[in-house]
């Protein structure tokens, strides 16, 4: 059975105000949450006028006379030419154009809405925009036919106009835009065809009883909106805008929410770490450190103070690469000083790193023979000392020079002498436990520090080393030269003797040594020779 003329109207008006319903959430919303989003001001005016527009409408097929259904028209054309521009001019925003947004070169959007204002509510006077408007004679209810003026298609075109441009916008940038927002993108894209469409269809002649479907169909479009904006946070950021600052810079960037969950991230910092990747949206961060510490790519503490200001640097290892980043995080904050977020930056200063590694390497390390220079030996040794007095563990130190080495240089020349101290320095590597300090000690004199070895232990090492040295000739030339060396060895018995008495100590036991004609090892405060001369 067909559904009586009246009933279908009724379903019509009952559409047109949810639609009206629900433009008025969407302009609340916007009003509250105008601060999130440079175009939210347009869409808080679009939104109010569509309430407008739908409302009116929704008046107008309730109303009974010609005289009432003029003055509900004129009502509707309050909202409805303004409409469309202000879409244009949220989508401008929402692409990054907003410098075709300030009010001095965005007012001309409004030049044609206005004038349609105006000539609707005078069309009694000059009938440009209705050249007649009357009743149906043959319609079941009140509902009106209008023969259209020239004005009438100015408007019409330039709201056709408004909203293709519009279109236009968002598929010109769509590619530009990371997937994660094309949602966001094509909601708007269906929110703006759908009207438009259905504009075309009352146009033809398409609808239902002839009835403008465009209230109508903007009740789906506001849900759609609402849903968006709740799904996939629609309209809290210019995704557009961001990818011409967000993605040009090059230190990694990552925005947290107040519950720590991956809000936004740029290239940048998505080719750090490659586990940012669209997926890791809505995650916390905490799992995202997580994967790299697991994996031993990097050590990081995610779980700063509740200030989160900070600064950290850390090492990842990618492949076989090393690089350095530092960590800045700091509060995000909204215009009005609330609380909106986080930001990590993460700045790659892996050159200055390995400039400043460097730079302490050579301030440490004796440029030769690439072990400890005396500065760097004297410091080390103080700390292991102070940590052997504190553990009450037994430290000793060993003094050694190469015998005759100035003879060497006298008759081999300097380079064989540098090639001597090198010989002497890999055999004493060799010998050397991992945990001993070992040190140039100035010239041809080393230093070594042994933690957690006593007096007669050192003796041993030192009369260890000494042997290997009298026993492996260095050849230069394919000639080869007989080394040897001098040890004096002493060990810390009490607390209070400081580095410089040990080392002193060291240093007359060692002149003990050559004064019995070295190529020996003598021990502090004894006159016991671990090894008589080499014949």
């Amino acid at each position: 059975m067909p559904m009586p003329m009246n009933s279908l109207i009724s379903q019509y008006m009952i559409i047109v105000i949810i639609s009206g319903v629900l433009s008025v959430l969407l302009a609340i919303y916007a009003f509250y949450n105008r601060t999130n989003f440079s175009g939210m001001n347009a869409f808080m005016w679009s939104t109010s006028l569509s309430a407008v527009y739908t409302f009116a409408f929704a008046f107008e097929l309730a109303s009974d006379t010609l005289q009432e259904i003029r003055f509900w028209i004129n009502v509707e054309y309050i909202g409805m030419p303004f409409i469309a521009p202000l879409s244009l001019l949220l989508v401008m925003h929402y692409v990054g154009l907003e410098k075709f947004t300030a009010p001095k070169k965005a007012w001309g959007l409004f030049v044609i809405p206005c004038l349609t204002l105006f000539m609707v509510l005078t069309n009694d006077y000059h009938h440009l925009f209705y050249k007649s408007i009357y009743l149906r004679p043959d319609a079941p209810t009140p509902m009106t036919d209008v023969v259209p003026g020239f004005w009438y298609y100015v408007h019409g075109s330039f709201t056709s106009g408004s909203m293709f441009a519009s279109l236009f916008l968002l598929l010109r940038y769509w590619r530009k835009t990371k997937s994660i927002y094309r949602k966001q993108m094509a909601t708007m894209a269906f929110g703006i065809s759908l009207p438009m469409l259905g504009g075309l269809s009352y146009v033809l002649g398409l609808t239902p009883l002839d009835i403008d479907p465009v209230p109508m169909l903007m009740c789906i479009t506001s849900a759609l909106y609402i849903f968006s904006i709740f799904s996939t946070g629609m309209l809290t950021v210019s995704p557009i805008a961001r990818e011409h600052i967000f993605e040009s810079m090059r230190d990694g960037v990552l925005v947290l929410n107040l519950s720590n969950q991956i809000m936004d991230f740029n290239s940048a910092a998505a080719q750090i770490i490659p586990a940012l990747t669209p997926l890791a949206i809505g995650k916390k961060l905490e799992d995202i450190w997580k994967r790299g510490a697991e994996s031993g790519a990097f050590s990081f503490n995610a779980n700063p103070d509740s200030e989160f200001q900070y600064e950290q640097e850390f090492k990842w290892i990618r492949g076989k690469e090393t690089f350095y980043y530092r960590i800045r995080a700091s509060n995000l904050l909204k215009p009005n000083g609330q609380l909106a977020g986080r930001t990590i930056v993460m700045i790659d200063v892996t050159e200055h790193t390995l400039l400043k590694n460097k730079l302490r390497h050579l301030a440490e390390i004796d440029g030769l023979t690439t072990i400890y220079n005396r500065t760097t030996f004297m410091d080390k040794s103080r700390d292991l000392l102070a940590k052997a007095n504190q553990l009450q563990q037994p430290l000793s130190f060993i003094l050694f020079d190469i015998d005759h080495f100035k003879q060497i240089n006298d008759r081999y020349g300097h380079s064989v002498g540098d090639f001597a101290l090198l010989h002497i320095v890999n055999i004493c590597k060799q010998q050397l436990d991992p945990k001993a300090l070992f040190g140039r000690y100035g010239g041809e004199e080393f230093a070594v520090c042994l933690p957690d070895t006593g007096l007669q232990q050192a003796g041993q090492v030192a009369e260890q080393i000494r042997r290997e040295i009298a026993s492996t000739p260095m050849y230069s030339s394919a000639k080869a030269i007989s080394l040897s060396a001098s040890f004096g060895v002493t060990d810390a018995k009490t607390a209070e003797v400081p580095l410089e008495v040990l080392l002193r100590e060291a240093d007359v036991a060692l002149y003990r040594s050559k004064h019995s004609g070295r190529n020996m090892v003598h021990l502090h405060e004894s006159a016991h020779v671990h090894a008589n001369e080499i014949k």
